[in-house]
């Protein structure tokens, strides 16, 4: 599919990557014979050109829109708004605050900590299509938010541990995580079970996460250990050319203090494996440096995505739709 879009002019930046012939991240901007980069003309440009955006989103797994008047989370939410994709909820870990409307800030944990990289909600039972992340405050060092390329992941961990591939796919992949009563900001995953339920009622509490796939224990301290499990080593989706994506987060969880993943019938998973998995995942990794009013727009089906430490301040926003 060639680029035939007037409403837009590609462009470029450091760090893009050319994967199994797409670029990533394909970058849009204001097309130069308009000389216009006002919020009304992107708005416009969205809204007649909805079908062949998402194509865009969809084969290149990465789009970023640059150079274009997005000067607060009010025009975050009209571009996520004008896209006309529902809305899906956060369910997870993260400690998130509401700005407006549709529009959360990411991860409000430390700065200085490395966010690993993920699909979004990759354990529920109803997760994103689609990550929108729009920087309000770019980063005066680090603070990237790299991404990965997911069927990469899977082609090379199949090339080397074939069988290991294939036991962990058979039996499945079961995950505990461990959560405080309420939020700890100190922590990237110290989202408190009362806020990530919206309830303080317990009983409530198991009702929601059991609608979610998920198992409770309660602890002590007044926190809880949810448990989830079997889920997939790897995903296909529809319309991205067969490919078997690395749809799981067992680097991120395995062996640490709050989280534990093992395979479903309770094995462990090799710790060579994951090693490996990390090292492939960091090598297929691609990032940019963040601008004032950039909006990337990311295949959740089809990209791993994290953060890496930054120095204040950094203000990233996030919304998240189906």
């Amino acid at each position: 599919m060639e680029f035939s879009c007037k409403a837009f002019k590609v462009g470029k930046c450091d760090g893009q990557k050319v994967v199994d012939g797409e670029t990533m991240p394909l970058v849009l901007q204001p097309p130069e014979e308009a000389r216009k980069s006002d919020l009304e003309s992107l708005l416009l440009a969205l809204r007649n050109n909805k079908d062949w955006f998402e194509q865009m989103i969809i084969k290149n797994s990465a789009v970023l829109l640059r150079g274009f008047e997005v000067t607060s989370a009010q025009d975050f939410n009209e571009i996520v708004e004008t896209c006309g994709w529902d809305d899906i909820r956060y369910v997870g870990p993260a400690p998130r605050t509401h700005i407006y409307k549709r529009v959360w800030t990411a991860n409000e944990g430390p700065l200085s900590e490395f966010i690993y990289y993920h699909h979004e909600m990759v354990l529920i039972k109803e997760f994103p299509k689609k990550v929108l992340l729009y920087c309000e405050i770019p980063p005066p060092e680090g603070g990237e938010t790299p991404f990965v390329p997911s069927f990469k992941v899977t082609e090379r961990m199949l090339k080397e541990f074939p069988e290991t591939v294939e036991e962990l796919e058979s039996k499945g992949l079961k995950y505990s995580f461990t959560a405080p009563s309420n939020n700890d900001k100190s922590s990237m995953r110290g989202r408190g079970w009362e806020d990530a339920f919206g309830t303080s009622d317990r009983a409530e509490a198991e009702r929601r996460a059991k609608a979610l796939g998920m198992d409770m224990e309660w602890l002590p301290n007044g926190g809880v250990k949810t448990i989830l499990g079997p889920r997939a080593l790897t995903r296909v989706f529809e319309g991205r050319k067969g490919r078997r994506m690395w749809f799981n987060t067992m680097v991120g969880m395995h062996g640490k203090e709050i989280s534990s993943a093992l395979m479903a019938d309770g094995t462990e998973i090799p710790e060579n494996f994951v090693k490996r998995c990390e090292q492939i995942i960091e090598e297929e990794s691609i990032q940019f440096k963040w601008e004032k009013g950039d909006v990337l727009f990311l295949d959740n089906y089809a990209l791993l995505h994290g953060r890496r430490p930054s120095l204040p301040p950094r203000k990233v926003l996030v919304a998240t739709c189906k």
